[in-house]
């Protein structure tokens, strides 16, 4: 497990993110998971136990990218059409994805009330998501479609189509969805990894669950980010201040190229009843990690996540003099769970981790060049054995110690 920047935490004083799925009273509490290796789980609220959270909200996931291939000349003018009259012009990154990004809606059977008084009854869900095949593939939030009873897909024409799941990843919350229809367009996969700070973005979902394909822009604000309920934490997401709604969940955040650079996950408003009220904190699944999921749900239904049993942070210049480290490179271990592989590999919390099977790791979450945990270890498999550059407490001489992936426990 690892914990790379703490951004909310539970109680009256702390963030609360919750993931906004539905019409009809209904929303999906998004609980994260930690630094590519936690989970995600989700839970359909009555409108009645909705109105009591009144002052928090929350939001969307994104994942898919733009249809039809451009030149370089298309390209490079997208590229240029940054500011007109202080405002992004983001059509032709719209034209590019925009015919590829769906609404889904969920029907689903929801628990009210308690005891003798309890019952169930029908409800819908509503989120979006971004094709990304012609056969029909389309991904989404795991949690814009937990809980389903039949899910259907309205396309940005107005046309409808029955899906089916082909597999979820609470961990990550993302789930691929397929439907039997010609499609209208397939989106495609920009590099996550190219991404900075300040560069412009694009969300396109459809808002409230009635506003099919709204667009808002705005800028990547930070890269890198955890975010978690006090529990668990989802590490690795891009940070946007593009306005995200009701309804937005598993839609697209696009470059100005068209290409999806990320699946729109959660939003912060309100940091509770005594708090900060939040302006502008979106996040989105980076696309390279959506691709790498999409890749093993598409092909076995479900993912395998390696594991190593720490929990870090990314050194920066004050983690490092706080802790009076001989390196501001790598991340900085704080706790090794007990049975874990990085304890059997001698691994102990005060240690500092700078290279991941001689690849270095991202020391900051300004937009290094460095790799983060979550991206290497989803090029590996349960099994596999890395080598760890491995800075001892107390010392400053580097080593290199082997791990042997585990399987993620349950709920971790």
């Amino acid at each position: 497990m690892e914990r790379v920047e703490r951004t909310s935490k539970m109680g009256l004083a702390s963030l609360l993110v919750v993931m906004m799925l539905a019409l009809a009273g209904l929303a999906v509490t998004h609980t994260a998971a930690n630094g590519g290796l936690a989970t995600l789980t989700s839970t359909a609220q009555t409108a009645a136990q909705q109105a009591t959270k009144n002052d928090t909200s929350a939001v969307t996931n994104n994942n898919a990218t733009a249809s039809s291939s451009t030149t370089t000349t298309e390209q490079t003018s997208a590229a240029q059409q940054t500011q007109q009259g202080g405002v992004v012009d983001a059509t032709y990154a719209v034209k590019q994805a925009g015919p590829a990004v769906v609404t889904i809606v969920n029907t689903m059977q929801v628990t009210t009330g308690r005891g003798r008084f309890g019952g169930t009854q029908t409800a819908e869900a509503l989120g979006s998501g971004v094709i990304i095949d012609s056969q029909g593939y389309i991904v989404t939030n795991q949690h814009v479609v937990a809980n389903q009873q039949s899910l259907q897909v309205i396309f940005a024409d107005g046309t409808n189509s029955a899906a089916t799941v082909v597999g979820e990843d609470a961990y990550t919350d993302i789930a691929v969805i397929k439907v039997d229809a010609k499609v209208p367009a397939v989106a495609k996969f920009g590099d996550s990894s190219k991404l900075q700070p300040g560069q412009p973005v694009v969300a396109i979902g459809t808002a409230l669950g009635d506003y099919r394909n709204t667009v808002t822009e705005g800028i990547v604000s930070g890269l890198h980010r955890t975010l978690s309920d006090g529990t668990s934490s989802t590490q690795d997401l891009v940070q946007t201040d593009a306005a995200i709604n009701h309804g937005n969940s598993g839609g697209p955040l696009l470059d100005l190229q068209g290409n999806v650079v990320g699946i729109n996950t959660a939003v912060v408003r309100s940091t509770g009843m005594m708090g900060d009220v939040a302006e502008g904190l979106g996040f989105a699944i980076a696309s390279n990690t959506v691709q790498s999921i999409v890749g093993q749900l598409t092909k076995n239904g479900s993912v395998s996540h390696p594991y190593i049993g720490i929990t870090y942070q990314p050194i920066t210049p004050d983690v490092a003099t706080a802790n009076n480290l001989p390196t501001q490179q790598g991340i900085f271990v704080t706790d090794v769970a007990s049975g874990s592989p990085a304890q059997k590999a001698g691994i102990q919390p005060g240690s500092v981790i700078t290279r991941f099977d001689g690849v270095d790791l991202s020391g900051s979450d300004s937009g290094s060049t460095s790799s983060t945990v979550a991206d290497l270890l989803s090029k590996h498999k349960v099994g596999d054995s890395v080598k760890l550059t491995v800075i001892a407490p107390g010392t400053t001489t580097a080593k290199d110690v082997t791990v042997v992936l585990a399987q993620r426990p349950s709920g971790q």
